[in-house]
């Protein structure tokens, strides 16, 4: 199991992220935590199980912002996605989760773009809008522009919005314009 610590910065707002990544040859999980000053200030800590192919079977996030605290687990089934153990026939069809404030889950869609520049990708997400504790479909498209550099262009919830993405050779973000940047803790 190789086992890292990878820490993001927001760019836009004052906000950091510590995640912890384990990739096994079955399956890769990870663990995060979020502090955010947005929207009154919130800690956000979120917990991933993917397969081994990097596609997300669940994820379970818990939100603290002052003295409201919230939960939410999104799971993959045959056909669609649960919500809290619900049924969501809204998000069938809805290839992967994309949770609002991490780079995190842009890895997904990123490792499934096809490497060639001017490939494109375009799936739908279960977007979970982190400060809202809310789930909701959304469209993507992910234009590879170079070995390691994609476009992100959303076509759904923030139509208009694009971004290009830097990143590693595992598909993880290391620059995401606008919004994050990864960071090294002092050695």
């Amino acid at each position: 199991m190789e086992k890292s610590v990878l820490f993001w910065r927001r760019t836009d707002i004052e906000g950091f992220e510590r995640l912890t990544l384990s990739v096994g040859a079955e399956s890769v999980t990870a663990s995060s935590t979020v502090l955010c000053l947005e929207d009154g200030g919130f800690r956000l800590d979120h917990h991933w199980r993917l397969d081994a192919t990097w596609s997300a079977q669940s994820v379970a996030v818990e939100r603290w912002n002052g003295r409201d605290h919230r939960r939410l687990t999104l799971e993959r089934v045959p056909g669609g996605w649960t919500v809290d153990g619900l049924r969501r026939p809204d998000l069938d069809g809805a290839d992967e989760p994309d949770l609002s404030v991490t780079p995190f889950c842009n890895t997904f869609p990123i490792r499934r773009t096809p490497e060639t520049s001017g490939a494109s990708l375009t799936l739908d997400t279960a977007f979970i809008d982190g400060p809202a504790m809310m789930v909701h479909r959304s469209r993507q498209r992910y234009d590879r522009q170079g070995p390691g550099r994609v476009r992100y262009v959303d076509l759904g919830n923030s139509i208009g919005f694009e971004a290009d993405i830097r990143v590693d050779e595992r598909g993880l973000v290391v620059v995401y314009e606008h919004l994050f940047e990864r960071v090294a803790p002092p050695e």
